[in-house]
């Protein structure tokens, strides 16, 4: 897909040659993968074991706000690498795992998506969610 890997952001992610087994985009980076947005924003990357600590290499990681887990702040906040996903909810070797390849990289099934946005209920997550809707995907 020329868009998607035309795309800083995800120009940026790759060049940080993360195991592509060990991790996947979440956020709205798998609605920008399927060319229902424009722009994601950022991208969010949930990492485990190789990928994470190979992400680590590039700063130090610290508490995400909406979760237990840690992050990492990368390309001026671009790149946002967590070591889990809402925890309470999914284990990471199931996001991770079970996602969807595009392009040969992983993003995390659209019902994460669409519980995650329904979850933190922000403006962006609600038209994010009406997006969804739009392409039939039941929200």
């Amino acid at each position: 897909m020329n868009t998607l890997h035309g795309h800083l952001y995800i120009r940026e992610l790759l060049s940080l040659h993360l195991p592509q087994q060990h991790f996947a985009v979440a956020g709205s980076g798998p609605l920008f993968a399927r060319g229902w947005i424009a722009d994601p924003g950022d991208i969010d990357v949930i990492a485990r074991g190789p990928a994470w600590t190979a992400a680590c290499k590039y700063d130090t990681p610290s508490p995400a706000p909406y979760s237990t887990v840690q992050q990492l702040q990368l390309f001026c906040g671009h790149i946002e690498i967590l070591d889990g996903w809402f925890p309470e909810l999914w284990s990471t070797d199931r996001l991770i795992d079970e996602a969807d390849v595009i392009g040969g990289i992983r993003f995390v099934q659209l019902a994460v998506v669409a519980a995650t946005k329904q979850k933190l209920n922000r403006p962006r997550d609600r038209e994010h969610l009406a997006v969804m809707a739009a392409h039939g995907y039941p929200t």
